[in-house]
């Protein structure tokens, strides 16, 4: 079982956590979803992965922060309600690992309540050192054990290496930008990575 974070939204999270799900032979979980008006990111790991997909525990209509769309929507995130299903499984956080799940918890704090390994999704664009290298300190900070990054877009070999000795973390490897975005080039990108040791 492994937890997706990544370096901010919009980054290519939810096609990293569905190679993921897909190579690894595991079911895919988002605990919250916020916004419900476009293609949910489950419903996107179902299409492209084919894998089991767990229901969420809160579906929230507003497309921003869940701390702030719960609020929004009238609804109470219960963190009790957020544990991890039974099984191999890839969970995926919502943007970064500091996004806020309430007023009082962001996503780093449960996923150190949880204990499990965490993959850090990070894209190769201006200021992607910075925030991966302030993402992996966030968590590590926690006493979360960081299983290696993995690169998002072009190639840029030496944005990729300088996060990976400052950061003192591996390289899983590298999700190109996919166009277009099937099963099949997903799966072909997939099977590129390197997954020693992750599950």
């Amino acid at each position: 079982m492994i937890v997706v974070t990544g370096t901010d939204t919009g980054i290519g999270k939810t096609v990293a956590a569905a190679a993921l799900a897909w190579r690894l032979g595991a079911a895919y979980w988002k605990p919250v979803q916020a916004g419900l008006d476009e293609e949910t990111d489950s419903e996107a790991v179902a299409r492209l992965a084919g894998v089991e997909v767990f229901p969420e525990a809160y579906r929230l209509a507003t497309p921003c922060s869940p701390h702030r769309a719960a609020e929004i929507d009238g609804v109470t995130i219960d963190v009790h309600r957020l544990m991890p299903p039974p099984g191999r499984v890839v969970i995926e956080g919502a943007g970064g690992a500091l996004v806020p799940l309430t007023r009082e918890l962001v996503y780093a704090d449960l996923f150190a309540r949880w204990g499990l390994p965490v993959v850090v999704v990070a894209r190769t664009t201006l200021g992607t050192i910075n925030h991966a290298l302030l993402t992996i300190e966030a968590l590590r900070a926690r006493s979360i054990w960081v299983g290696g990054v993995l690169f998002s877009g072009d190639a840029m070999p030496d944005s990729e290496a300088t996060i990976c000795a400052m950061g003192k973390i591996r390289s899983l490897g590298r999700i190109p930008m996919l166009d277009p975005l099937t099963p099949e080039t997903l799966r072909a990108a997939a099977a590129t990575l390197d997954l020693t040791g992750i599950a």
